[in-house]
């Protein structure tokens, strides 16, 4: 089984729930642990918050940009990818700090960290943006519909 979609949304807030319940809906159709789908779904959230504010300028016309989020479920995998059009990463000298407890920021990098088994944050090559992307192994329930052979 192999379920693939891409959306193309515009830097609002508003657009991150809708990313995210695409997700567990289409997690939960095939039949996903419950667990798995949430983890997948916060990872999801921190990715596409971080586009929105902080994936780029206006559009000439003062319209937010837009940013690209990209699910893949095959086999026994899950692999996510956002894309925006901001400035990107700079080089850090290791991967992403943590924040202190009781920061109202700078968590999210740190989050999709430890939910997903493999995580990869980079620039757009050859072009601005940042890229965040992550894998995460897929735990299917008894009555899944749709599991992998």
């Amino acid at each position: 089984m192999s379920i693939w979609w891409s959306l193309h949304l515009r830097r609002e807030a508003a657009s991150v729930p809708l990313a995210r319940r695409l997700l567990i809906g289409t997690m939960e159709t095939a039949g996903v642990d419950p667990d798995v789908s949430y983890d997948l779904s916060v990872a999801l959230t921190e990715a596409c918050a971080n586009a929105v504010e902080h994936g780029g300028d206006t559009a000439p016309d003062g319209s937010p940009q837009a940013y690209r989020v990209t699910a893949y479920l095959d086999g026994e995998k899950c692999h996510i990818e956002v894309t925006d059009s901001g400035p990107g990463f700079t080089a850090p000298s290791r991967g992403p700090r943590p924040a202190a407890t009781d920061a109202e920021h700078g968590r999210g990098l740190c989050l999709i960290e430890e939910l997903a088994d493999h995580v990869q944050i980079g620039n757009k090559p050859g072009r601005a943006g940042a890229v965040v992307s992550f894998d995460k192994i897929l735990k299917w329930r008894e009555d899944a519909p749709l599991v992998a052979v």
